[in-house]
Formats: structure tokens, sequence, C-alpha cells
């Protein structure tokens, strides 16, 4: 048993907090053990105070594209959004899309002309004509990518005067009846990382001045009793530490801190959330959704809920997070291309979703009101992997939010907002296996009644992500098969075609050129100090660019996997990523990685039985297969990620400047730490 948190302040329900008021501080008495010992939860939350969030059943595919059918004869309007009158951002969004749209297509079906002059003749149309279209398709889902990261270069060159920003509610207050909730659902998940960054993000919040508007909820779906132990632990110590500031800083209201561990662990992370909502829900306007190794500014959150009362059709506004925290060498490489190469991607969906942007489950606020009114998920009907619970809550919510009349805002230019990436290989295809399975699910959801065509955009692309990994393995397999046919690719390799020569540049250009706008606009602004100095910066950029490289194949085949396993319904077991950065050993890389090796050995053997000039095509693709192991076990070396740190190489911002809020989560995982260290 437990003991409870006498040391910490006294509990009090939302609703006398909002007067100022408080309960005296309670007396540890049998009664209270005992009560403990029943309902743990009523010692360590407030009262509850319920609500409704009840999910509508989906209508299914068919049924839903012959509702459209009727209505679209009918003329009925599926949804508020369809008849609330027109905001300027979104006829500028409109001619957006139409100039994004046009572009993609025009420069797809010019490159699928390009490949249709260079293919060899056929013997089968069938050959010949699913080639092509698998080109169209890729080359389509490469374009939509290059034109995306060009729209991104343009914002952060020139601006964005239809964006949602932060700059615009800079100096204004906060009402106290903005109440706030900051929500972390946690499960298994390593106790230091969670509590060492959310202490930083309370202090900061306390720090702002308006620590009496928000309330801390960490909820937890922990199955491992000694875990749950010492998640108790952690958040008794929170509220101690947070009670001792208050009492040293009697001007400064800290936020209250509560802990709840469910029972019943229905629906994961959406489930989690929804049941804090029916529980507590009205008893705040706002909620700040973390991740478990999220860590947010004060000021940031502060931003966002004043975001909210400037705008009160807004109905989730996602900050565009930054990835930080771990050292290993592929941790680094993946925080140094989020910062300059991904968010030209960031700002440019940006640019053409406005104010139906997407939602990334985390580091986001939310209007708690409608969220409980639109966005509760049923489970989709049938059966296999793509029926059940939904798994990527996040774009079904955003697009329920939309389709009930709220906005849904990307505010890009929002800083203090960061999140850990996966230490390693491994723990980032451990991530995507789930994603995977998320996103290819959600496809199913694409022609529900109301859904905006951004966000059945969002959908599909969503699952093309991970579907493009199968369709460039058939590209590919096309090609080899036809190369082992006996079919010239070109009449000769001395004098290539001008239209191949076209297309080979076409395709590097797509594929390359957001890399060299993210490093080009680095330049533009001035901001190359921050990333090391210029010379650092390119060196960097090549370095990743190198990894980025290597590390694809691996991930086209992985994901393959993952498609394939989705499809045909296999169980998925739900398991986040690890936390904490270590080295992976031999071992388990080569029982994660061996069988893919070994399928590549066996099909190189066979290519080269047949004809051993065809592996000198295929070396791009199959030699970092075949080096998957090492690849895998050398890029989690946190001593390497360390030297390339010494050596100013994939630097980014927050190393070269750490905000007040990484240094504090820092500072505290150190603390956690101790204990453990003194016991070992």
């Amino acid at each position: 048993m437990h003991k409870t948190a006498t040391s910490s302040q006294p509990y009090r329900p939302a609703a006398v907090a909002r007067r100022g008021a408080s309960y005296p501080r309670p007396v540890v008495s049998q009664r209270s053990l005992l009560r403990e010992e029943r309902h743990p939860n009523a010692v360590t939350a407030p009262p509850v105070h319920r609500g409704s969030m009840a999910p509508q059943p989906w209508r299914g595919f068919w049924n839903s594209i012959g509702t459209a059918m009727l209505m679209r004869l009918t003329g009925r309007k599926a949804t508020a959004s369809d008849t609330a009158p027109r905001a300027p951002w979104q006829d500028a969004a409109q001619r957006r899309r139409q100039v994004f749209l046009a572009f993609t297509l025009l420069c797809s079906a010019a490159a699928t002309a390009l490949f249709a002059q260079v293919q060899p003749a056929y013997d089968s149309a069938w050959l010949e004509y699913g080639q092509l279209a698998l080109f169209a398709l890729l080359s389509a889902w490469v374009v939509s990518g290059f034109t995306t990261a060009v729209m991104g270069a343009w914002v952060m060159l020139r601006g964005d005067p239809h964006a949602l920003s932060a700059r615009s509610v800079a100096g204004h207050g906060l009402s106290p009846d903005a109440r706030t909730a900051i929500v972390m659902p946690i499960c298994n998940e390593d106790v230091a990382t969670v509590f060492a960054g959310l202490r930083a993000t309370c202090e900061s919040v306390a720090a702002t001045g308006h620590g009496g508007t928000f309330d801390v909820f960490v909820l937890s779906d922990t199955s491992d009793p000694q875990v749950a132990a010492a998640e108790r632990t952690a958040w008794e110590e929170l509220r101690s530490a947070l009670a001792a500031q208050g009492a040293q800083d009697t001007g400064r209201p800290q936020v209250e801190v509560y802990y709840r561990l469910r029972a019943r662990r229905t629906h994961r992370k959406a489930g989690n959330v929804a049941d804090f909502c029916r529980r507590w829900g009205k008893d705040y306007r706002y909620m700040v959704v973390l991740d478990a190794d999220s860590v947010m500014s004060g000021e940031c959150i502060v931003t966002l809920a004043q975001l909210m009362e400037a705008h009160p059709r807004a109905g989730i506004i996602q900050t565009a997070t930054q990835a930080v925290g771990h050292v290993t060498l592929h941790a680094r490489a993946q925080q140094f291309a989020s910062r300059v190469t991904g968010r030209l991607f960031t700002l440019g969906m940006q640019f053409w979703q406005l104010g139906e942007s997407h939602y990334f489950g985390h580091n986001a606020i939310i209007r708690v009101e409608p969220f409980m009114e639109h966005c509760a998920l049923a489970p989709i009907q049938g059966k296999g992997g793509l029926a059940g619970g939904i798994l990527s809550h996040d774009f079904v919510e955003a697009a329920l939010m939309r389709r009930a009349g709220y906005h849904v805002w990307l505010a890009a230019d929002l800083v203090g907002s960061y999140e850990q990436q996966p230490p390693d290989l491994l723990a980032e295809l451990q991530r995507d296996r789930r994603w995977c399975q998320g996103n290819l699910q959600n496809a199913r959801l694409m022609a529900e009644p109301g859904m905006h065509p951004v966000h059945r955009a969002m959908f599909a692309t969503g699952a093309m992500s991970y579907l493009s990994a199968p369709l460039w393995l058939a590209f590919i397999t096309f090609g080899t098969a036809l190369w082992l046919s006996g079919a010239p690719l070109v009449a000769s390799w001395s004098v290539l075609p001008g239209e191949l020569l076209a297309l080979w540049a076409w395709t590097l250009c797509m594929l390359f050129l957001p890399r060299v706008l993210g490093v080009a606009a680095v330049l533009l602004r001035g901001e190359q100090r921050r990333y090391g100095g210029t010379f650092a910066l390119l060196r960097s950029a090549l370095l990743e660019s190198v990894l980025a490289i290597l590390q694809a194949p691996i991930r086209m085949l992985a994901h393959s996997l993952f498609v394939l396993v989705a499809l045909t319904g296999l169980k998925l077991e739900w398991k986040s990523p690890p936390r904490e950065a270590a080295a992976v050993p031999w071992r388990e890389a080569a029982a994660r990685l061996a069988p893919m090796t070994a399928v590549v050995g066996l099909l190189a053997a066979g290519i080269a039985f047949i004809d051993g000039s065809a592996l000198v095509w295929l070396l791009p693709v199959g030699l970092p297969l075949a080096l998957a192991i090492p690849l895998a076990v050398v890029t989690s070396q946190i001593r390497l990620g360390e030297a390339a740190r010494t050596r100013r190489l994939l630097l980014i911002p927050e190393e070269a400047w750490s905000p007040h809020v990484l240094r504090r989560a820092r500072l505290h995982a150190h603390q956690f730490a101790q204990p453990a260290l003194k016991a070992a």
C-alpha cells in the first residue's frame, strides 16, 4: 500500500479552484488508508464531475458512398461546416490547393510521358501498363512532397498572412475563466523521463503567473505493478516539490497535479483521454494533450490558451513540435533532419491546409466541449487488422472536429514545444508498425459523410505514406524481372537517350531538392551559427543525407512487411518505443533484422545465378539491406553520437542555446537517476 501525499498541496475540485478556495490539509486516518486501498483514485484525483462523450457508429465505406450520392441528389448539406460563412483564409486555401493539385498532376504527367518513351518493348501489355501505372502513382507521391517543401520554403522566407500566428496574441492576458487541463496519458513508460519533463513543464507554467488557471492530470494505463508504484511515488514527490516552491513564492500560484490509474484500460490512449473527459471534462474549457516524452514551456501553453480565447471557432490548435533529447547518432540525424528539412514540410502543410489542418495527438490544445460532443471514437466494424478500435486517433479527431464546424490549425511559429525521437532504428520501426496499421485503418473512413475534402486527402496520404513502400518494392521488382527476361532497358549504354537523362535528373531533383532548400533557407535567414556554422551545417546535411540513403531500403522493406501484416489481420502488440537511449545489442539487431538480410542474400544469389551484371543496378538497394544489422547497431551508439556533437556535426539550435525548460528537464532527469546509481 502506498503512502498518502500528506506533504503536498491539498486536493481540491476544479470548480472550487475557480473561486480560489481550497480544502484543509487532509488528516491521514485508518478510514482514509482503507479508502486508498479500495479506491486509490479517490485520493489522488479530484471529485468526479460526470459528462457525456458518446461515440456515433461509423456508416462504413460503401454505405457512406451511397449516402453521399443521395445527399448530392437532394441538395442536403452534411455538416455545419458546409453552411458556415466563409472566412478569407478559406478562399486563400482553396486557391493554394488548386495550385498544389495542378502542379502535382502536370509534373507527374510529364514524368510519366518521359518514362513511357524510354520503356523497352514488352512482350506483355499488362507488364507495360502495370509499370507505367506504378510510376505515375509514385511520381505523384514524390511530387506532392516536393511541392509541399517548396511551399514551406516560401513561407519560411516570405511569411503567410493567413496563418494562425502566435504573434497575434502577443501581450494579451489570459482570463482566469479559461480553465485548462494539461493531460498526459502514459502506459508502462520510463518514469524518470515522464516526471522529469512534466516537472519542468509545471514549473514553467507556474513561472508565467497563470499557474492557477491550469491543472495537470497524469492518466496512467500502466499494467506493471512495479511501474505503477514508481509512478505514484514520483507523483507524490512532484506534488511535494511544487508545494515547496509555492511556499517559497507565495505570490505565484502553482499548478495542481493529479494522478489516475485506470482499472479498465480500453481503447488505449484515445480511450484514456475520453475517460478523462467523461469524468472531469465539464470542469475545463480547454485541455492540452501531452505525450509521455513531451516537454512544453509555460509561455507556449499560455499562448495556446490565448489563441483559443481569441479564436472561438478554433477546435484544435497544434504546435510544430521540435525533436530533442537523445544523443545517439540515429536520433541526432533525425533531430537535424526535422529542424532543417522537416520544418519545410510542416510550413508547407500549414500553407495549403490553414484552418483544416491535422492533429498529431500531442502537444496541442483542444476545446473540450465540442471535443466531447463530436469526437468520441466508435470502433470500426468488421474483422481483421483494419477493424476494431481506432489506432491513429489524432487524424480522425481532427476530421470530426472540422466536420462539426470548428477549425483545426497548425501554429508553426509557436516555440517551446518539444518531444523525443526514437533513439535507434529498431525503436523507430517499432513505432512505425503501429502507425502503419492505424493509417491503413483510417483509410476506411475516407467516405464518411460530412468529412472535409482536406481530411479525406489526409486519410489517403496517411495510408500512402506506408503503401508507397510496397509500391516502390513492386516497381523495383518489375524492373529486375524485365532485366532478367533479357529485354534491353536502353539500346546502348554508351549513348544514353536524352529522355532517360532528363528522367533521372527530374527524380534526383524531386528527392534531394527539399534538403537543399532546407539548408538554403537556414543560410538565407542567417541561422547557420545555431547549427555550428556554415561548414558544420553543410557537413551535417551531407552526413544526414548519407544515413537517410542507407536507411531508406530498410524502411521500405520493413514498411512493406508492416502493410502485409496489417492487411492479413495479424494481432498488433501495442508497445511504446523506448524513451531512454541505449546501444542496440548485436543479438537483438540480428533477431529483428536477420530475416531481412537472409531474404536479400537469397535473392542476390538467385539473380547472380541468372545474370550477375544485374546486381550492379540493385546495389543501392541491396547493399544497405545486407548491412542492416551493423547499421542499426552502429547508429544506436551513444558514444558515436557524442563524438559527432563534439565535432559540431548534426547540431540543432536547442544544443547551441538550450531553452530553460529543457535545461530543467535534464536536471530533474539527472536527479531521478541519482538514487538508481547509488543503489547500483
